[in-house]
């Protein structure tokens, strides 16, 4: 996911997706271990959207607490 569309979420979109991107790594990481993934990268690039995510999320929250 590209940072211009992550800036368009509002808060409540973030955290609702930031959790859900938790979700898919624990399972991605499980399908590693297991040798069930082919694609061991995806793990890579799901862990820099949560980090882009929760870059714009705190953002975000500082911009509200202002």
């Amino acid at each position: 996911m590209k940072i211009a569309d992550i800036r368009k979420l509002t808060t409540a979109e973030l955290t609702k997706q930031s959790s859900s991107l938790r979700d898919e790594i624990v399972e991605l990481k499980r399908m590693k271990s297991m040798g069930e993934i082919t694609n061991v990268r995806q793990v890579k690039n799901k862990r820099k959207d949560l980090a882009r995510m929760l870059s714009v999320l705190s953002e975000q929250l500082l911009k509200e607490k202002i």
